[in-house]
Formats: C-alpha cells, sequence, structure tokens
C-alpha cells in the first residue's frame, strides 16, 4: 500500500521549533520529488517548502526563509521540514506531499501536481 505519513507535529511556544517527518512505505520517496504544505480551518492550502527528488534544489515561500530548512534522507526513505523560531499563528494542519516529477519555483506550490498526500499533522503555535 503506498502511503505517506507525516509527524513530528505538535503545540509549540511562540519562538520555538518542531521538526516534521514524512516516511513513505510502499514505493520509494527517492524517487519523487518532495512538498511541504498547510492549511488552517478556512484557508486555501499553502505550499511551504519544497526538495527535488535529487536534493539540490529547495524552495521556500518567503515567511519562512532563513527559519525552515527542508531536507531528505535517501536510507530513511524521509523527508524532514525543520521549522525554527515559529510566530504565534492560527492552528494548521502540514501536509507533505509527493510529485514524480522535479518542479521549478513557480510550480511548487500547486497542489494538483503531486500524486500521494499524507493525513497530516496538526502544529499549534501559542502560548
Amino acid at each position: 500500500q503506498v502511503q505517506l505519513v507525516e509527524s513530528g507535529g505538535g503545540l509549540v511556544q511562540p519562538g520555538g521549533s518542531l521538526r516534521l517527518s514524512c516516511a513513505a512505505s510502499g514505493f520509494s520517496l527517492n524517487d519523487y520529488a518532495i512538498g511541504w504544505f498547510r492549511q488552517a480551518p478556512g484557508k486555501e492550502r499553502e505550499g511551504v517548502s519544497y526538495i527535488n527528488s535529487s536534493a539540490d534544489s529547495t524552495y521556500y515561500i518567503d515567511s519562512v526563509k532563513g527559519r525552515f530548512i527542508i531536507s531528505r534522507s535517501k536510507d530513511a526513505n524521509t523527508v524532514y521540514l525543520q521549522m525554527n523560531r515559529l510566530p504565534p499563528e492560527d492552528p494548521a494542519v502540514s501536509y507533505c506531499a509527493a510529485s514524480p516529477t522535479d518542479l521549478t519555483h513557480t510550480w511548487f506550490d500547486v497542489v494538483a501536481l503531486y500524486n500521494f498526500w499524507g493525513q497530516g499533522t496538526q502544529v499549534t503555535v501559542s502560548s
């Protein structure tokens, strides 16, 4: 069964850090580009970060540049999103998604270009 599973979400205080993981089962994540998205209640799903299949190209939206780091472990078949200096914001669910095609900066946040999605992990930044 092809599956993506996110983990690492939770409640963190403003200024804190979380590391999200995206693990694959049933297929090799190494053949896919991976995007991280987030969605707050009542809002559209937003692309946050991206890493291509060979891990030599990464993208971030402006609001997280310098604070988030995306990486991947081929051995672990997992992609990570290190989130630092988190600001207070509405709770959101973070999702990882896999695309069979490496994407350019213009397209990395297009939901329809990703074939597989995880179930999401809740991230809440609050004091």
